[in-house]
């Protein structure tokens, strides 16, 4: 699975730019804020037409431009195809797959990517949030029905909480109420169950890569915590959903006595342990980047089981915040896929892997 080709045309600070990529190790160089992450996340892209940096598409598009585009030759499961998303200002995104119209959805799966920046070094420490988007970001890829349940979860969230918020000022808001916690109780039956199957899989892939980067010494588990009433959130969506209708039952009164939403899956957090112990509240930072740099790339093999091809890997700037001894464990581990990794200086990246080196500079790709 790689990207032979792309180019961009009003995309964030690119006019019209193109790079050839290679199938193995590509380094992209550069100082900050010329354009490195901006052709990482115009790959990212490749994979559902989701950014990892904003949700507005507005964003996306190079600020004297109407509109933006992304023209990329893919490769994956030994077949080439061309897919290209366009973005308007006042329009909704379209998505080509060889000149035929598709949705967002149908990229899911086509190509897949699995992103590592500076901010995953602290998804341990961090709160939930972090770790809900590691779940939501990989399963929107894996699994293309999650997408649109997510989707379809966040428009009832943010309903909800209006009516929770202004319910005083306007009660007939109230007799909607019942409706949306339902609608959220459904999308989160069949959430958990998605989230609960990748936090095990997600486990038994980081398990043995942290054993191996601890030396042995360390033993990391991971636990998917969801709504307190689920006591199996792998049991089937109909008992998951009474489960969660009794738990917002129980809070009703107090959610609308505070105005928001208490009760739902967009608590849901992972809890990583080592040797035991909880890595947020007692790992050090040399631990939790450990930890972190496991779970990534566990990530990774993940999809490689589940397509049978390793997917892209994109290392924004990652490297550099990283000691010796960790760069070279992600460095070794890198084989077998196509790799994108930026950086202010090639700083020998381009030896030690074999890569082929681009350079970035005022949005243009050399």
């Amino acid at each position: 699975m790689r990207v032979e080709r792309i180019a961009l045309s009003g995309f964030r600070n690119y006019d019209e730019e193109t790079a050839v990529f290679e199938p193995a190790v590509n380094v992209i160089c550069g100082p900050n804020a010329q354009g490195k992450t901006n052709l990482l996340e115009a790959v990212y892209l490749l994979t559902g037409a989701h950014s990892f940096r904003t949700r507005f598409d507005r964003e996306l598009i190079g600020f004297d431009c109407d509109w933006g585009s992304v023209l990329a030759d893919v490769e994956s499961a030994g077949r080439s195809q061309t897919v290209k998303l366009l973005f308007r200002r006042d329009q909704r995104r379209q998505v080509t797959v060889n000149g035929a119209k598709k949705t967002s959805a149908a990229l899911a799966g086509m190509m897949t990517a699995v992103l590592f920046s500076p901010d995953d070094l602290y998804l341990i420490k961090e709160g939930a949030a972090a770790r809900r988007r590691l779940m939501d970001n990989a399963i929107c890829q894996l699994r293309p029905g999650y997408a649109s349940l997510l989707a379809d979860y966040n428009k009832l969230y943010e309903n909800k909480t209006r009516i929770l918020k202004d319910w005083r000022e306007k009660p007939s808001l109230l007799s909607a109420l019942d409706e949306f916690s339902d609608g959220l109780a459904r999308c989160s039956a069949r959430m958990i169950r998605y989230r609960a199957s990748f936090a095990e899989r997600l486990t038994a892939a980081a398990a043995p890569i942290h054993r191996d980067f601890s030396g042995g010494r360390e033993k990391l588990d991971i636990s998917y915590k969801t709504v307190s009433t689920v006591t199996d959130p792998r049991a089937p969506a109909e008992e998951i959903y009474a489960q969660i209708c009794a738990h917002q039952a129980a809070h009703r009164q107090a959610e609308l006595d505070a105005g928001t939403c208490l009760t739902g899956i967009h608590k849901d957090d992972l809890e990583i342990a080592l040797d035991g112990m909880s890595a947020r509240s007692f790992a050090s930072q040399g631990q939790a980047r450990t930890a972190a740099l496991s779970i990534k790339l566990a990530e990774r093999e993940i999809f490689k089981a589940e397509t049978g091809e390793y997917p892209v890997l994109l290392l924004d700037d990652v490297l550099s915040e990283l000691d010796a001894a960790r760069q070279e464990f992600v460095l070794n581990r890198i084989g077998g896929g196509q790799t994108l990794i930026t950086c202010c200086e090639d700083e020998n990246i381009s030896r030690r892997t074999g890569g082929r080196v681009f350079t970035v500079k005022d949005g243009h790709i050399r």
